[in-house]
């Protein structure tokens, strides 16, 4: 493995160039991603948390952790949200290896159940997620998979 997976309460550092880096995976503004880092660093609470791949001092993959990942069933949280790897670097394992860290680290913090949206389909089911419901994404005319993790 040539790459380390963290946590960014354990590289408070980090913050801004993780904050940059999920801009310009998903458009959403640096501010945004910034506050909520800022709080997950500052703060004891489970959510919000982010977590990072680092290869050679480079973020190659990241995810958080959020209430909500701007769907309409509030009732399901929290949320895994911004899972991204490099397209240079899939295929080794790295988005797995986030994944397993996210599931662990919440089983730690006391939340054994996370929910997750997207459109892919057969990726997740390999790390032990399964297809929970459809739901409606905040301004998205499509609605979209929403997937369930139950931590053991």
């Amino acid at each position: 493995m040539n790459y380390s997976v963290l946590r960014l309460c354990d590289a408070p550092e980090m913050k801004r160039k993780a904050a940059e880096w999920f801009h310009s995976k998903w458009g959403v503004p640096a501010e945004v991603y910034l506050e909520s880092m800022e709080e997950c660093i500052s703060q004891q609470n489970a959510v919000p948390q982010w977590y990072l791949a680092v290869k050679e001092d480079r973020i190659v993959g990241g995810l958080g952790v959020i209430e909500n990942d701007f769907h309409d069933r509030k009732d399901l949280a929290p949320n895994v949200c911004a899972v991204y790897t490099e397209e240079t670097e899939r295929g080794q394992g790295i988005a797995g290896a986030l994944l397993q860290l996210v599931c662990d680290d919440m089983k730690q913090r006391g939340i054994d159940t996370l929910y997750l949206v997207t459109d892919h389909t057969s990726f997740y089911e390999r790390y032990g997620w399964e297809f929970f419901c459809m739901a409606q994404g905040n301004g998205e005319p499509e609605m979209t998979r929403l997937y369930i993790h139950r931590q053991k």
